[in-house]
């Protein structure tokens, strides 16, 4: 079985600078596996609310993860400044499968990849809901290949 090669950053349609923090290193110096999926929540969140209009205090709208995976490459530490790559591989009705990409900043090498589904509900119920138009027109500026 052959592996697929790492993305690059020009795989990705939208770039965010994510800065580490000393608490993000674990016992071995290197960013925690688990603060990676801070990254994509990072990125995806700060995205839609710039670009999509999400607002998280009072929208009848909300995303809720309910998927996410990361393959961990090559370690990343704090102090280290990062990029944090952005694209939407599905975009349906209510929910969107992002794929994020997380470098090293400058690098073109990922160093962590993975994807993150959001579901969108209404607020109150929690029942799926039709991602507002703002936001699906933010979104399909991200898909791959459009």
């Amino acid at each position: 079985m052959t592996a697929e090669p790492p993305e690059t950053r020009a795989s990705y349609r939208h770039l965010l600078v994510v800065p580490t923090r000393w608490m993000d290193n674990d016992v071995y110096g290197h960013v925690n596996n688990v603060v990676y999926y801070a990254y994509f929540d990072t990125v995806i969140n700060r995205y839609l609310i710039a670009e999509g209009g999400l607002d998280i205090e009072r929208g009848t709208t909300i995303g809720l993860c309910v998927e996410s995976h990361c393959k961990y490459l090559r370690a990343l530490a704090f102090p280290e400044d990062l990029d944090a790559g952005l694209r939407v591989a599905h975009l349906g009705r209510s929910s969107v499968r992002y794929e994020i990409g997380i470098f090293a900043r400058g690098a073109d090498d990922v160093a962590a990849q993975g994807w993150f589904v959001h579901v969108f509900v209404d607020r109150a119920t929690r029942r799926p809901a039709v991602i507002p138009e703002a936001t699906r027109a933010a979104l399909e500026k991200l898909v791959s290949g459009g």
